[in-house]
């Protein structure tokens, strides 16, 4: 999961997955420090909307999870805890320190989730593997062509009757006046997108709303849900 502070990116070049169209947070431990910082300014607001993010998801025992772009691991730590004892959990992000804290977090909870260096173009997995995807707050730092190729990557490894959950900002209505906080990265993208591009991808029973939080210094944040159906 991405924050909504302002930050620094850079372009990826990690050898294991090549090169990256994306932007890549790479803070590791650094920007949990400062998710916990937002989350007190905010009295418990962002942990408030993890849950919900997790509620959404309806993880049931059992389950194989992916969660692309899964930063420092909070979220799959959370699946996790859902899905086992059987269950298994597995993490990809192109920051090689978002990557080697989760797996230092999940060291600490005794948690086997496979975290990995890698890219949403390029899934080092095999087709078939899972049976829900994640993606929070990362959509909006790639471009349209990027995001068709994830998405038809993760359709590729999702199983069928699988789902992928994608949560993330919205874009402002033209002429707005709310004064929220405005966050959807370069390419002015927002949830509100996704459902076409799960169409495109093959996805189908696809529902999207908003995620309440209370909180008017969070942009607005949106939810779609799509399931492959073969």
């Amino acid at each position: 999961m991405h924050s909504f502070a302002h930050h620094h990116y850079r372009k990826s070049g990690e050898a294991q997955t090549g090169v990256t169209r994306g932007h890549v947070i790479n803070w590791g431990w650094r920007y949990d420090l400062m998710l916990w910082w937002s989350d007190l300014m905010l009295h418990g607001k962002w942990q408030a909307l993890q849950q919900m993010i997790v509620d959404l998801a309806q993880f049931h025992a059992g389950e194989t999870v992916l969660d692309v772009g899964c930063g420092t691991g909070t979220l799959a730590l959370e699946a996790y805890a859902r899905v086992r004892p059987t269950g298994h959990v597995a993490g990809i992000d192109p920051g090689p320190r978002q990557i080697t804290r989760a797996r230092s977090k999940a060291k600490r909870a005794s948690f086997p989730i496979d975290f990995q260096i890698g890219v949403i173009e390029r899934l080092v997995f095999p087709d078939h593997s899972f049976d829900i995807v994640l993606s929070t707050f990362m959509m909006h730092v790639l471009p349209d062509g990027l995001k068709r190729q994830g998405l038809s990557e993760i359709a590729r490894v999702l199983k069928p009757g699988g789902r992928l959950l994608v949560v993330d900002t919205r874009r402002p209505k033209e002429h707005d006046q709310s004064g929220r906080l405005v966050h959807t990265g370069p390419w002015n993208s927002g949830v509100q997108d996704q459902p076409h591009l799960l169409q495109e991808a093959g996805f189908s029973q696809i529902e999207s709303g908003k995620l309440e939080t209370g909180e008017t210094r969070l942009p607005e944040i949106g939810f779609v849900l799509g399931r492959k159906l073969s």
